[in-house]
């Protein structure tokens, strides 16, 4: 029997767990539910085909802010879910309209792909209505990123020290600015990193990522969006009672600074990084960010590129002004708008994320 102590211990990284059928407890520990999106069923309603690959676009903290309204037999209208807010680290719904323009593009090409144009209108009753308005009828065209759409997964990895060639710096040129010069990206990486630790350490702000933080394959069957934490481990500590919010908000505990160690590995092997901005910072212009990042990573994708946003230094609150203000003067010293920040590089194959199914985002089955 593993007591309590041990368990401690092994929460504190001090032992290894060695407990009496706990390899059988791993491998049944993979969300399948919560995965079934990523093989989306049969619909003959050509909306529903389509939209049943948007959910699967990239989102802040995976909140999946999309609510879907259909109407009459060939429109669709996309509503911002308020109930997916992040007000600690996104107070001004920026990030979360760059996931909805996300949304948008993976719609929109999954319609093409499937025979269906799309006739779209973004914001079609101004910033505080409906987020877009789209028509499909038929004779839509494919375009090619859209065959990897079911592969794309934000690569959470260090990446190897393996560099971008000048072939692919040209390639992704079209669709980001890129930085792969050793000073520039030393620069940036150390931004980075501070901002990451600020967010952890700033209490409001770390209790945000806490409360969506899902751990184990139940909690993420029954809440498939949020922060998933899938090592078999720490399920194991949450089903027994040693892994509380209590100790997952204290930052001095030896657990959480393994894990910040891990984070700050992973994000000190970063070898390039790519920026989207904009001249201003209007819904629309985040709705088009959204757009022109789901094309990025399609991109990155076909070219077996990882890629993962780390955009915290991007971040609208107050103790995160030094750093916005840096990330600015680097990345956008023309005046504009830093929208987004990624990593860019090599390493394993990324997982994919956790998706509410597409029924549970129409607010109008008909």
């Amino acid at each position: 029997m593993v007591t309590r102590r041990k368990f401690l211990k092994i929460l504190g990284g001090g032992v290894i767990l060695a407990a009496t059928g706990i390899t059988g407890f791993v491998t049944t520990r993979t969300p399948e539910k919560a995965l079934a999106p990523w093989q989306p069923g049969e619909y003959t309603d050509p909306r529903k085909a389509a939209l049943s690959y948007a959910v699967l676009a990239p989102n802040p903290h995976n909140r999946q802010p999309w609510l879907i309204e259909l109407i009459e037999d060939d429109k669709v209208r996309i509503h911002r879910d308020p109930d997916r807010d992040l007000p600690e680290t996104d107070p001004f719904h920026r990030q979360l309209f760059i996931g909805l323009g996300a949304f948008i593009e993976t719609m929109v090409l999954a319609a093409g792909a499937q025979g269906s144009s799309v006739d779209l209108s973004l914001l079609p009753g101004g910033d505080d209505g409906p987020v877009a308005e789209a028509t499909f009828s038929a004779g839509g065209r494919s375009d090619p990123l859209a065959l990897q759409i079911l592969k794309r997964h934000s690569n959470k990895q260090p990446y190897t020290a393996q560099k971008l060639s000048q072939a692919q710096i040209a390639v992704l040129g079209e669709f980001a600015t890129l930085y792969v010069a050793e000073d520039e990206v030393a620069r940036i990486r150390e931004m980075t990193i501070r901002a990451f630790e600020i967010e952890m350490m700033t209490p409001r702000t770390l209790k945000e990522s806490v409360d969506l933080m899902r751990i184990g394959k139940a909690e993420i069957n029954r809440n498939p969006d949020g922060i998933e934490l899938r090592d078999p481990l720490l399920e194991a500590f949450r089903l027994t009672g040693l892994l509380t919010e209590e100790l997952l908000l204290d930052t001095s505990h030896s657990a959480n600074k393994a894990q910040l160690k891990g984070y700050y590995h992973m994000l000190e092997a970063t070898p390039h990084y790519a920026v989207l901005t904009s001249a201003t910072n209007t819904r629309s212009d985040q709705l088009h960010t959204g757009r022109r990042l789901m094309r990025l990573y399609l991109k990155t994708t076909e070219m077996g590129i990882g890629l993962h946003p780390v955009s915290q230094a991007l971040q609208e609150y107050a103790e995160m002004e030094k750093e916005y203000t840096l990330a600015h003067r680097l990345l956008a010293p023309q005046g504009h708008t830093v929208q987004m920040l990624v990593r860019l590089g090599f390493g394993s194959n990324p997982i994919a994320t956790p998706r509410w199914p597409l029924e549970t985002r129409i607010m109008n089955d008909v």
